[in-house]
């Protein structure tokens, strides 16, 4: 299951459904910005 922190919330917020949907699929914990930015990035390279 997914984490979240919850200073992150506004920016997870702001992202899409499907992004939304696509992170809560991984399996991470995204405690930092730089998480969030990490796990963007992953997503964007597997296409």
């Amino acid at each position: 299951m997914s984490y979240v922190d919850p200073k992150l919330r506004p920016y997870f917020e702001s992202l899409s459904i499907d992004l939304k949907n696509e992170i809560l699929e991984q399996d991470v914990e995204l405690r930092t910005l730089n998480d969030l930015i990490q796990c963007l990035d992953r997503i964007v390279k597997e296409g």
